[in-house]
């Protein structure tokens, strides 16, 4: 697996780790514990951290040296691929020949070089975008920048070279067919999961004291970076509407905000806790950094709503680990939005912040309709576990690795199951 920009050592929720780096774990983990080495190139940023990492069993991280440590923001990564492919290769050389079966690269800069590597390794291309530049440009968020054209230019050049090109949902599929003119026969649409052990429902009040959160509170968290796209202030906006409709709301309402800045947001880092300041609701919104996974579950499990209002999201991870932990979504009807929420929760057309305080407003207000959507969230959840992603996954390594076989670019065998693969994001 290749993940160029983020690595799945990082924890999510600020910089540039987030979505991607749980599927880059989460899918390494169980395909190793099926028996296929996995090995996870991403680039090095912290000097302390030794040239490979075991991550668990079967599987290696390793880092690649390319630009400085530190002070290189996504944008300038472009001009470190190069860099970044001599290193892979330079590892790589270390292995027999043939070692690697599949490459699978994540997000469009690990594509570049996936694209590179594999037909170094004469192996299938498999790529997941997570992000599409022509997609988050016909979103953009007030006062956000446009992907630069570079971007788009890369991306059709993966979306071109890749065998197979994988989909969170059937939206996404038809975006890559509609705006990237990709061969539908390439797509497969392979929804992301959630860890059903740790994401699960539990006692509200014991979240509550683990998280520091009075018992008898209102509480809706947002989870996620902060930036633009994820649009944090239009939750902070709603609550302040939420409260001149009823100043009484006051004393109950706690609004979470867990995660740090990242993109576009590290230009005003400090603009939501402005913002919050601005409305006067520094006694009702609580910033925290990124937390732990299974402090994460408890304030999942802490809050009554869960509040999604990204511009777009590919799919929405967050949506569905709240909701396998028994809480219902206000989310954006956006992106893969709509697949991941389903029936355990509520969408809200648009962005303003009267009609999310309409819709957050009402859901607290109603006990009856907040505990059927938690049973239906958890029901939802449960279609989408880790190992039916890992399923379906599999299925697809071993489709490109035949199809290639059959169209005689080597003259290897097809080995079901246990065979190294290489993943990138």
């Amino acid at each position: 697996m290749l993940s160029v920009h983020t690595s799945p050592l990082d924890p999510p929720g600020t910089g540039d780790a987030g979505g991607l780096n749980v599927y880059v774990v989460e899918t390494a983990r169980r395909l190793a514990a099926r028996g296929t080495e996995v090995e996870i190139f991403t680039r090095a940023t912290d000097g302390s951290l030794p040239e490979t990492v075991r991550l668990g069993p079967g599987i290696l991280v390793h880092h690649v040296m390319a630009g400085p440590y530190e002070g290189l923001a996504k944008d300038d990564l472009p001009g470190q691929l190069c860099a970044f492919a001599a290193g892979v290769m330079r590892t790589a050389a270390g292995r027999p020949e043939r070692w690697y079966d599949v490459v699978h690269s994540h997000y469009w800069l690990s594509g570049q070089v996936g694209w590179l590597a594999a037909d170094r390794w004469n192996v299938p291309l498999v790529h997941t975008m997570h992000t599409m530049a022509r997609v988050k440009n016909a979103l953009l968020a007030d006062g956000d920048r446009a992907e630069p054209p570079g971007r788009e230019i890369g991306e059709a050049q993966v979306v071109e070279a890749a065998s197979v090109l994988v989909a969170n949902t059937a939206q996404e599929a038809g975006d890559l067919v509609s705006l990237y003119d990709a061969d539908p026969a390439k797509v497969q649409v392979v929804p992301p999961g959630v860890d059903l052990d740790l994401f699960r429902p539990g006692d509200q009040a014991s979240s509550r004291r683990a998280v520091g959160l009075p018992e008898g509170a209102l509480v809706v968290v947002f989870v996620g970076r902060i930036q633009p796209l994820k649009a944090p202030d239009v939750l902070i906006r709603a609550a302040s509407e939420m409260i001149r409709r009823d100043p009484t709301l006051r004393e109950r309402l706690v609004i979470g905000v867990l995660g740090g800045p990242s993109g576009s947001g590290l230009e005003r880092p400090r603009a939501l806790q402005e913002l919050t300041a601005e409305l006067g609701l520094t006694d009702v919104v609580r910033f925290v950094p990124p937390v732990a996974r299974t402090e994460l579950a408890d304030w999942y499990r802490a809050a009554d709503v869960v509040a999604v209002p990204s511009y777009n999201e590919s799919f929405g991870l967050v949506a569905v680990e709240a909701l396998a932990s028994g809480t219902p979504v206000v989310a954006a009807a956006v992106g893969g939005l709509p697949v991941a929420v389903g029936d355990g929760g509520v969408l809200v057309d648009g962005h303003d912040p009267e009609r999310w305080a309409d819709e957050i407003g009402a859901l607290l207000a109603d006990d009856d309709r907040r505990h059927a959507l938690g049973r239906a969230a958890v029901q939802h959840a449960s279609g989408f576990g880790w190992d039916r992603t890992v399923d379906l996954l599999e299925q697809v390594y071993r489709q490109a690795r035949a199809d290639q076989v059959r169209a005689g670019l080597d003259g290897l065998q097809v080995v079901p199951g246990g065979s190294p693969v290489l993943v990138s994001p």
